[in-house]
């Protein structure tokens, strides 16, 4: 568990470009607001909702000074009953507000503490934690809209993404797997989450260089060919157009 602020620590780019975890992720949040974008799908955030995002799955979001939070990130292969597609709940009821907020604070205690059985009391409260999603879950199931055409191939795009961002694929190479045109597939990015399919796959692949230049010691020539370049000029190029910094400087500051 973490503050969602300090998510943010060492660059905004650790929460606004795309990446996805190992771990599952749930952002509880408790004040402000901003947008978050979902397996290619943008929605406004604001207090009291609670998202769910699988492990692997992208996502991004904007973190400004006045929001506050907290982000749990639960192992896979718990046997718990957590959600397998992303998830955004608006708890509006003061009742399961509390509840999330108790066994957050249960869950916060035991990860802090050191009583007797304290990791299967970190286990069962992270079990109760999942019920209480799977409740609300069923709760909000008659409110919950079908995605549409556009969303559906959003995601699909977004999770081809997440298995070949290293291969070089480009977007003409991803709609043809599509089954779409590059065209089609860049207008319903743009009409699901307000950016074109090029920027989405150029986020994921620059958020893993920054990732592998700050926390490997990788040299920046094999980082490029790890992702796909056709050269470490290439990389270079395409690096500094997104961050404004080589790749040997962005290190540097690390």
């Amino acid at each position: 568990m973490t503050p969602i602020p300090r998510l943010a620590q060492g660059g905004r780019w650790r929460v606004e470009a795309m990446r996805s975890y190992s771990s599952n992720l749930l952002l509880w949040f408790t004040r402000g607001q901003g947008r978050i974008t979902v397996a290619g799908t943008t929605r406004g955030y604001g207090a009291h909702n609670a998202v769910f995002i699988p492990s692997g799955v992208m996502h991004g979001f904007e973190v400004s000074t006045q929001v506050f939070g907290t982000a749990i990130f639960i192992p896979r292969d718990l046997g718990f009953p957590l959600p397998v597609m992303p998830t955004h709940l608006r708890i509006r009821d003061a009742i399961p507000q509390a509840e999330v907020t108790g066994i957050l604070d249960n869950l916060q205690r035991e990860l802090e503490g050191s009583q007797p059985e304290r990791v299967r009391a970190i286990h069962h409260h992270t079990g109760l934690l999942a019920v209480w999603m799977r409740r609300q879950i069923l709760l909000h199931e008659a409110e919950n809209k079908a995605p549409d055409a556009a969303q559906r191939l959003t995601t699909r795009f977004t999770e081809m993404i997440e298995s070949e961002y290293k291969s070089g694929m480009n977007i003409a190479e991803y709609a043809e797997a599509l089954g779409v045109t590059p065209t089609h597939l860049s207008r319903v990015c743009n009409q699901a989450c307000g950016r074109p399919a090029s920027a989405l796959l150029s986020d994921r692949v620059i958020f893993e260089a920054r990732r592998l230049l700050r926390e490997t010691k990788t040299p920046i020539q094999q980082v490029a060919a790890d992702l796909g370049f056709t050269s470490p000029a290439y990389f270079t190029r395409a690096f500094q157009h997104h961050t404004g910094q080589t790749p040997s400087a962005f290190r540097r500051e690390r």
